[in-house]
């Protein structure tokens, strides 16, 4: 779930920045003129959208070791870092993929992987997991954040976020012209977008912006899923994978950060915003497969 967190939230950062800077420069103004340029608008959009998810794409490495304070193991100082670098090594060729970094931080029970490409990743793990779970546990996880980068995850929940982005840019702008037409029907002198306009794209900016996020946290699960069977593939068998989502399963809540909370949800609105699947429906589906 970090690294959904890490690129949500600085792809959520870099949106507003450009949609303030559009706003200092005029765009907004240049938009709306001389009536709203729908074809414009929508370049417009594609670029705001796409823009910001690329953006923040290219930025997650670097965002996720500073905050994370994840240390890249570049000359294996214990057996336990060799363990993890030869590890990874070996599921990364079989996986057919270029090798991580491969990086430790301190924290409760967590791993993660990300990167622009499939060549150029990172894979992290805490000392939470480490002292938590066995080998072939860890050696689960690791093979799952493998699969991750294998199937291309991050640019695919880039291609996605800067769909919906689009639109979010694209129907706030729509939905403010209208509301600020509605509000100045009887005023024929001002030019330009008012205040009306401007008040409604925030607005309509931030709620669809959630209800787009729905949408992402929909493929972020069915990613999860992927990458599960993406470990079982690397590993042979879905046995270690099993085994190291119970014993997730089996941690005491207190024992879980925050970036974890959602192993446990499921069904309901929360599920809706949930970037994992439940730790039993994920069991669910690996036993299925076997």
């Amino acid at each position: 779930m970090k690294r959904v967190i890490l690129f949500l939230g600085t792809n959520l950062a870099i949106m507003l920045v450009l949609g303030v800077s559009a706003s200092l420069l005029g765009v907004n103004k240049y938009l709306t003129a001389n009536g709203l340029n729908l074809g414009t608008l929508l370049i417009f959009s594609g670029l705001m959208g796409f823009g910001g998810a690329f953006i923040s794409l290219f930025l997650s490495k670097p965002i996720a070791k500073w905050s994370t304070g994840a240390r890249v193991i570049e000359s294996p100082s214990n057996e336990t870092e060799r363990w993890l670098v030869n590890t990874v090594a070996g599921q990364a060729q079989r996986a057919g993929i270029a090798m991580p970094e491969v990086a430790v931080y301190q924290g409760e029970p967590n791993a993660f992987a990300t990167g622009a490409t499939k060549n150029s990743s990172l894979v992290a793990v805490s000392t939470g997991l480490l002292e938590s779970m066995t080998r072939q546990e860890v050696e689960a996880v690791l093979a799952h954040e493998v699969a991750h980068i294998a199937n291309g995850d991050m640019v695919t929940l880039t291609l996605i976020q800067g769909v919906v982005n689009t639109f979010v840019t694209f129907l706030a702008r729509v939905v403010g012209y209208a509301v600020d037409q509605f509000l100045r029907r009887n005023d024929e002198q001002s030019s330009g977008p008012g205040i009306g306009y401007t008040v409604t794209v925030i607005v309509c900016d931030i709620l669809f912006g959630i209800l787009a996020s729905i949408i992402v946290m929909y493929f972020s699960r069915q990613r999860e899923y992927r990458a599960d069977r993406g470990a079982a593939s690397i590993l042979g068998t879905p046995r270690p994978m099993i085994s190291a989502l119970q014993r997730l399963g089996g941690m005491a809540p207190g024992e879980l950060p925050k970036s974890m909370a959602a192993h446990g949800i499921s069904g309901g609105v929360a599920g809706l915003f949930s970037s994992h699947p439940s730790i039993e429906e994920r069991i669910a589906r690996l036993q299925q497969a076997q």
